[in-house]
């Protein structure tokens, strides 16, 4: 199971040994930290729909790894990708539905314009589950349904 733009899942698993790169002048957050675009690992691509939907699901990352998410809004309305904590995604949708119009960026944010793609790099420095959510004003409450995949 998965929930919508709420609850696209990144599992980071533990791994024993940690690359150098763990060490950065950028500060951790619960989820880790702006990642180094030379260093990342890999690229994964992101599609966000109208649908109120991620693709894909859910991804699996090792810890230290660092991933540049290539974000592309295939809908018709703004779209963003945020990453955090379920708790945060919470709290932060919340202050978005108090404040519509207040503005926020932040090197885990990627705002799209409908058939525009935008871009995060990050690290995942700890090991945990985290989620990424749009967080646009009435978009994380109409996708924080269950769905079957």
């Amino acid at each position: 199971m998965i929930r919508t733009l709420v609850s696209l899942t990144v599992l980071v698993s533990c791994t024993a040994g940690l690359a150098a790169e763990m060490h950065s002048h950028e500060p951790d957050t619960p989820f880790g930290r702006p990642g180094d675009a030379k260093k990342a690992s890999r690229t994964i691509d992101v599609d966000m729909s109208d649908q109120l939907r991620f693709r894909p699901a859910d991804l699996e990352v090792k810890r230290g790894e660092t991933i540049r998410f290539r974000v592309r809004n295939s809908g018709r309305t703004l779209h963003e990708m945020v990453i955090g904590t379920k708790e945060d995604l919470q709290k932060h949708a919340e202050t978005m539905r108090q404040h519509p119009g207040m503005k926020h960026d932040a090197p885990y944010i990627a705002h799209v314009a409908p058939g525009k793609t935008g871009s995060i790099v990050w690290q995942f420095t700890k090991a945990g589950e985290f989620q990424y959510a749009c967080l646009v004003p009435g978009h994380f409450e109409a996708g924080d349904e269950d769905v079957e995949q």
